[in-house]
């Protein structure tokens, strides 16, 4: 549902959100290790999260990615979603039609549509401190 680039995106974000309640700011390599990402394209995702003001970064020897603790519970997943995949995850047809609307529908297109709603919904009433909260809990996972 999310493209590869997104998967990456939501654990890396978790993951930093993890560390900087911790206080610790996390390297890319850590991030990549952490997320099972090659560090390039772990890079170019982190640098779209920062500069949709998502994550922080800082450079030198005690640089690195973190999220003041204070914001965490603000980031709504929707908005990691749009920094890196755009809002095509709400538009498009459900079998990959070029053309595919109210006017000219194809067979799941209602059914489709009614998915991607509730995917919103979800994605607009989630935010970051509950998915960390919940790793750090142990009620859920984003290593095993």
């Amino acid at each position: 549902m999310f493209s590869k680039a997104c998967e990456y995106g939501i654990k890396a974000t978790i993951f930093i959100a993890l560390k900087s309640y911790q206080g610790i700011r996390v390297s890319l390599k850590d991030i990549a290790g952490e997320i099972n990402s090659p560090e390039a394209f772990t890079a170019k995702i982190l640098q779209k999260l920062a500069k949709n003001n998502i994550i922080n970064s800082t450079k030198g020897a005690a640089g690195g990615f973190d999220i003041e603790k204070n914001k965490i519970a603000e980031i709504q997943l929707a908005k990691i979603v749009d920094a890196i995949d755009g809002d095509s995850i709400y538009n498009g047809c459900g079998l990959g039609l070029s053309i595919c609307d109210e006017l000219h529908p194809c067979p799941v297109h209602d059914k489709f549509k009614a998915v991607r709603d509730e995917l919103k919904k979800m994605l607009e009433s989630t935010n970051l401190e509950e998915l960390a909260l919940g790793i750090k809990s142990g009620t859920s996972y984003l290593k095993i």
